[in-house]
């Protein structure tokens, strides 16, 4: 429970990153949510990408909406900053944050009530104005604090706990992303670290809108016979179409004509190494992209992995030709130029 303090004393065997802290520098609170939640593996994915990754924490703004999902931030980067938002308008809050503070890396949690319903029409325009934030949907088909009603992802067909059929068409934010021209669009899964570890990796190091959705069990309502969330229903029909890795371009070379590795130099100096699973995938061509998510899905099949990357991606400060220094550190008469700089400027408008 929150109220129980985790010990400030670490072991001095435990390991530290380039920039001095341990593993446990990265985690929050204790968890409050359900025993085996998917919520919470995705927590220590996050953990784990920013502690491989050598972040410090105090550059990190997280930031969240309302539902289960939403209370995850305060499990993880303690040391970090941090907003709750009210219910669906994390994106907004976020896109501001942004303009003010481009040197914070801007990390978005929500789930797919927060996402999917009310907050649908935020989630659009942080993605179509490539706003650079990393931006997760802890995805279970169910609103979770109010008793597992389907929310607006649940599939077509599926079976609540208690035997309810859900009838609507499912919103599925992962072709909305690509859509909406998102630059880096995954799918993973909480039960699987091994994939899901890279993925946010990459959504970090990625310079433009990157977006994670995250199948994330519900143990409490939607993981029984029926479910197409439930844990066995995703290992049965989990179709990987990638395989996500790092390497130093100083220290390593590509062997040549290995065609189903493809290289992504990422701002950091690094480079992503995506190795495609299926002959028929083509992770940087966008059409492409939406088809094989579609295809798979038809046939029952849930696409995981990273769905497609833009290399050449910008975000909303390079659309709108901001200064290079922070908003939050100019000076009066930076921001408030004088009535001639206005005019200048309406005159330009007319």
């Amino acid at each position: 429970m929150t109220y129980i303090a985790k010990p400030k004393l670490h072991h001095p065997s435990l390991t530290k990153n380039a920039v001095g802290y341990t593993r446990r520098d990265y985690e929050g609170k204790v968890s409050t949510l359900c025993a085996g939640c998917g919520h919470d593996s995705v927590s220590a994915a996050v953990v784990q990408a920013c502690w491989q990754l050598d972040i410090e924490p105090h550059r990190v703004a997280k930031l969240s909406g309302i539902g289960c999902s939403s209370k995850t931030p305060d499990y993880f980067l303690g040391a970090s900053h941090g907003f709750n938002t009210v219910h669906g308008r994390m994106p907004s809050v976020l896109t501001g944050a942004n303009l003010a503070n481009r040197e914070l890396l801007y990390l978005g949690i929500s789930g797919d009530g927060d996402s999917a319903s009310i907050g649908l029409g935020q989630f659009a325009h942080a993605m179509r104005r490539g706003v650079r934030m990393v931006y997760i949907v802890e995805n279970n088909g169910v609103y979770g604090l109010t008793k597992g009603q389907f929310s607006a992802t649940a599939d077509r067909g599926s079976v609540a706990k208690k035997g309810a059929v859900n009838h609507d068409a499912a919103i599925d934010l992962v072709s909305l992303a690509l859509q909406l021209g998102a630059t880096y669009v995954a799918r993973g899964f909480s039960g699987d670290k091994a994939q899901l570890v890279p993925l946010i990796e990459g959504a970090i190091r990625h310079g433009g809108a990157a977006f994670v959705d995250v199948i994330s069990p519900c143990v409490a309502f939607n993981n029984h016979a029926g479910s197409t969330r439930s844990y066995d229903y995703v290992r049965e029909h989990n179709e990987a179409v990638s395989r996500v890795d790092f390497i130093d371009l100083a220290a390593q070379q590509l062997a040549a004509g290995d065609e189903d590795v493809i290289v992504v130099p990422q701002p950091d100096g690094t480079a992503m190494r995506l190795r495609r699973l299926r002959d028929d995938y083509r992770p940087t061509d966008r059409i492409a992209a939406m088809n094989q998510v579609q295809a798979l899905a038809a046939t029952g099949e849930i696409a995981t992995g990273l769905l497609y990357v833009d290399p050449d991606a910008g975000d909303l400060h390079r659309a709108l030709n901001t200064t290079a220094t922070p908003l939050n550190r100019l000076a009066e008469a930076e921001l408030c130029p004088g009535a001639a700089a206005l005019e200048k400027i309406n005159a330009g408008l007319r």
